[in-house]
């Protein structure tokens, strides 16, 4: 479908009783900023979600409590001076952190299957990653001021609870232009990255962790593929140190279970199922939902996303797709096609913010998506998270009336 068809999803979804949409949250309605801690998130669009109500779940690689968590956001558009929102029911329902943080719309806060021995190694990551990161530009960035340099490790690493990441967008921004200083840095943080699950494993954690690399092309080997900085493309801007098995199309079947609960009173996957109980692959966790979810029960589910890529490679003949929201868009596109509910794919041009991606300028964007990609999206939204926005809220107030 065409880059102008998200209003003609309104109506369509405007009547559905039983539906659940699961939406990204940076750069869907979130634009994408160099410095995360200066995002800014609609007032109109929260209160917007909180209308919704069990019809609407954030599914995110962010995350909601801390310092840099959505949380902050919604304080401060809400804030009282007894330090509580107006209505302490606009926080954003769903999963952040991959698949590991779940809360309710009160801002409630869980995180099934994580140990203590993984909190307590995540906690004091963020501060060897910056001491790392600053030996590593002291060697790649000589001409660079001691000063400067110290200031780039310090903002580029955000110290979150579940999800330590290095985001290159400063070091970016200074290395404008300059794709191969930029490929190199890329280079050097997936290697230093790399080192910390070492760092792991000596700790008895070997299996506890994973990196997820922002955009990327895919993954091979079990291991997520660099996009690297081209003219036009920034290509990867962040690497996360996450929870193994957190990855979104997990995260939709904890969703899709804990909607179904709401509904009809039990847990098709059980009470206390998490991603790490989930299987590894698309392939195996729509076998389990045909296993576990009866056509009744199945919602007619909306994925949301930006994060999706497609790049053609010579070396291997081959389109190398990957991005973040592709995996749970792929698994929601595959639940339609077998339970046959008209599920719904959007897409949103996340490169008006300050990051460079690709743009969704014509039919079939280049860097997205490709002539053979098997994920087909039922609308695109040009104008990117102000478009989306405004879709948004009048999609709530269509289904104002409706009992959920």
């Amino acid at each position: 479908m065409y880059a102008d068809s998200i209003d003609k999803l309104t109506k369509q979804l405007s009547t559905i009783e039983n539906i659940l949409i699961i939406q990204d949250l940076d750069g869907v309605c979130i634009p994408l900023v160099k410095d995360p801690l200066k995002r800014k998130i609609d007032k109109d669009y929260v209160i917007a979600a909180n209308k919704l109500k069990a019809n609407f779940k954030v599914l995110t690689n962010g995350e909601h409590e801390g310092r840099r968590g959505v949380n902050r956001l919604i304080d401060n558009l809400f804030y009282k001076n007894k330090g509580a929102p107006l209505d302490t029911s606009l926080y954003l329902p769903g999963l952040a952190a991959g698949g590991v943080e779940y809360q309710d719309n009160y801002g409630n806060t869980e995180h099934p299957g994580v140990s203590k021995e993984e909190i307590d190694f995540l906690s004091k990551l963020p501060i060897t990653i910056e001491n790392q990161l600053l030996k590593e530009l002291n060697r790649l960035m000589p001409e660079v001021s001691k000063r400067k340099r110290v200031e780039f490790s310090k903002s580029a690493v955000l110290d979150t609870n579940y999800s330590p990441t290095v985001n290159l967008n400063g070091i970016f921004e200074y290395l404008d232009g300059k794709v191969e200083r930029q490929k190199e840095i890329q280079l050097m943080l997936n290697n230093l990255m790399i080192g910390l699950l070492d760092l792991a494993a000596s700790h008895g954690l070997k299996d506890s962790f994973y990196l997820h690399i922002a955009p990327n092309l895919g993954s091979e080997n079990g291991k997520e593929i660099i996009k690297y900085a081209s003219k036009g493309d920034i290509g990867t801007t962040d690497i996360q140190f996450l929870i193994s098995g957190a990855v979104k199309e997990a995260g939709l079947l904890v969703l899709l279970n804990k909607h179904i609960k709401s509904k009809i009173g039990s847990y098709p996957f059980g009470k206390d199922f998490n991603v790490r109980d989930a299987p590894k692959t698309i392939k195996g966790l729509l076998e389990l939902t045909i296993q576990k979810v009866s056509k009744s029960d199945m919602p007619t589910l909306v994925g949301v996303g930006d994060t999706v890529t497609s790049v053609w490679c010579n070396k291997k003949n081959m389109y190398q797709r990957g991005g973040s929201d592709r995996g749970f868009l792929t698994l929601i596109q595959e639940i339609g096609n077998y339970y046959k509910t008209d599920n719904k794919i959007i897409l949103v041009d996340s490169s008006g913010g300050e990051v460079e991606r690709p743009k969704i300028d014509n039919k079939l964007p280049i860097g997205i998506t490709d002539p053979e990609d098997p994920l087909v999206f039922s609308a695109m939204v040009p104008s990117g998270p102000k478009g989306y926005i405004s879709w948004f809220i009048t999609l709530s107030e269509t289904r104002s009336g409706i009992n959920v």
